[in-house]
């Protein structure tokens, strides 16, 4: 696994193309869960996501000779962004697979910033298999969208940035779908500060990294269906293990109680985040017994919404 050197040298090689993200609190959300609770604003990020701290990792860690012929990945939206960016900022071609349900929103953005865009069908295995050919057709490096430790180590730095800045909460929550997020955060805080937890949450309608948390072993998603586009992916060997090591709980949360603090956070922070961010509010609000007289620091992760498409 990743060291905490790794991380802390991944917050150096990022740090020129991402924001230091701010943390938000409203009394008023701390009265109606009674807990306090502060929220790490990674909707303001570059690209309007956490995932620019990964693949920029990622990206800026390739030698010469593996940047040349360009970077490949497969990813639903926010990942696509994020590689599209790193590599223009690199000088590099980014190919890009992404499933052809993707938010239109994160399409056009993934080519706004210069990615070769190759749709598929809405699956797994057809992303995969995909990537697969233009690899095979390129020879670019493949930049995975979470399995991958330079991705972990990018991610990592959003907590970093939390326990740097000497926020010390009982409990961190972050989203987990593919789980390099939820990774990171797990290992930059068993690191720094083990004495605090952290909680994965991801929709009840895309619960493969509950499954596999219970379970002891690694379960694939299977027919997501869930407001949380970024959300639809299953784990990888790496993030399991690392979920397995040093995550306390894995909660699954409803569809209306995603929706619910995805508009909440909108009304009372005024601040626009995507569903896939508003799951772990949603777990506050689904299992506010877990979190009463709790510091609880959530992560945004991210704010590419579709306006036209909003889900209320």
């Amino acid at each position: 696994m990743i060291t905490l050197k790794d991380i802390r040298d991944a917050a150096k090689r990022v740090a020129p193309y991402t924001h230091r993200t701010p943390v938000m609190i409203s009394h008023q959300l701390n009265r109606m869960f009674n807990a306090e609770i502060c929220f790490k604003c990674e909707n303001f990020q570059k690209i309007g996501a956490f995932k620019i701290r990964g693949a920029t990792n990622a990206v800026m860690s390739l030698s010469v000779e593996e940047a040349a012929k360009g970077v490949a990945t497969h990813s639903s939206g926010n990942h696509a962004q994020a590689v599209s960016l790193a590599a223009r900022n690199r000088g590099i071609t980014a190919h890009i697979v992404m499933p052809s349900n993707a938010k239109a929103v994160k399409l056009a953005a993934v080519k706004g910033y210069g990615g070769e865009v190759t749709l598929c069908a809405p699956t797994l295995a057809a992303r995969e298999a995909t990537l697969e050919k233009i690899l095979e057709k390129t020879g670019a490096h493949m930049i995975h969208p979470y399995n991958d430790w330079r991705i972990i180590a990018g991610q990592a730095t959003c907590a970093l940035e939390i326990l740097d800045d000497g926020v010390r909460p009982d409990i961190i929550v972050t989203p987990v779908g593919g789980g390099g997020l939820m990774s990171g955060t797990a290992l930059a805080t068993h690191y720094i500060h083990p004495g605090t937890k952290v909680i994965a949450a991801e929709p009840e309608k895309a619960d493969d990294a509950h499954r596999s948390f219970t379970s002891g072993k690694l379960q694939p998603s299977v027919d997501p269906q869930t407001v949380c586009d970024g959300l639809l992916t299953s784990l990888g060997n790496n993030t399991f293990s690392v979920m397995m090591k040093h995550v306390s709980a894995v909660l699954t949360v409803s569809e209306d109680n995603i929706i619910a603090a995805m508009r909440l956070i909108w009304e009372r922070l005024k601040i626009v985040v995507e569903p896939s961010a508003a799951v772990t509010l949603a777990a506050v609000m689904q299992y506010p017994d877990r979190f009463q007289d709790q510091s609880v620091a959530l992560i945004l992760t991210g704010g590419n919404v579709d306006l036209a498409d909003l889900p209320w």
